[in-house]
């Protein structure tokens, strides 16, 4: 059991594209990231569902990158690095790392790590309090029981996500839905809805935001969903 995607963040570059090429055999998509500010500056930052992580970096450190993965979400987190310390592990692990490999470590090792933290977070996900959608009172119900007032377009598309049961939601479904010609749709338009919906969760809720990205190929609604 693998993570459909993952963030590397290493400045090690050799070590980074050939764990990556090693993934991308066993069908995970990856993304290399060189330092933490490219990371933190690209989009999607917050979407993947896995991420690798050395300590060493140069901008925000490897620590309190981690902190900060964490507080987006329950991804899984593996650092994988050559620091050393008497308090490397205490650290890493209280910043909200699943897992803490030291280097050097074989590509196979850092497979298994991560698939074993996979399960946890599949384990969790399946686990999880689930969403409702109340159409006629066009609201959003967190698991936590905050109400959230969807506008026409944060309807359509939460409907999309109800009718798909878990599955990914195309671009082109989200765009005929919200009304847009998908052969001229530019991708900001709909990034620009999907993130309007997703602030709308972040203020209203402590509960993670279930709305998660799919390179390529639109959104998908990573938890329970029922409409009403």
């Amino acid at each position: 059991m693998l993570p459909s995607t993952l963030a590397v963040i290493d400045d090690d570059r050799e070590f980074a594209e050939y764990l990556a090429q090693y993934l991308e055999q066993h069908d995970v998509r990856v993304r290399v990231f060189s330092d933490s500010d490219e990371f933190l500056t690209s989009a999607g930052a917050w979407e993947y569902d896995f991420y690798v992580v050395d300590l060493m970096l140069p901008g925000v450190d490897g620590v309190d990158l981690v902190r900060l993965i964490r507080r987006k979400g329950p991804a899984g987190i593996v650092v994988v690095s050559g620091r050393v310390g008497p308090d490397v592990f205490d650290s890493v692990l209280r910043a909200g790392a699943d897992m803490y490999l030291m280097k050097p470590v074989r590509f196979e090792q850092v497979g298994l790590a991560i698939e074993a933290v996979q399960r946890r977070v599949e384990g969790s996900r399946t686990q999880a309090a689930q969403w409702r959608l109340e159409r006629a009172a066009r609201k959003l119900v967190a698991p936590d029981g905050a109400r959230i007032d969807l506008s026409d377009n944060d309807l359509a598309v939460v409907e999309c996500f109800a009718a798909a049961d878990g599955a990914t939601v195309t671009r082109a479904t989200l765009c005929q839905r919200l009304g847009r010609d998908p052969q001229n749709e530019a991708d900001n338009l709909l990034h620009a809805a999907i993130y309007r919906l997703r602030r709308r969760i972040e203020r209203a809720t402590t509960s993670t935001v279930p709305l998660h990205s799919e390179q390529k190929v639109g959104y998908t609604f990573r938890g329970k969903l029922i409409a009403v």
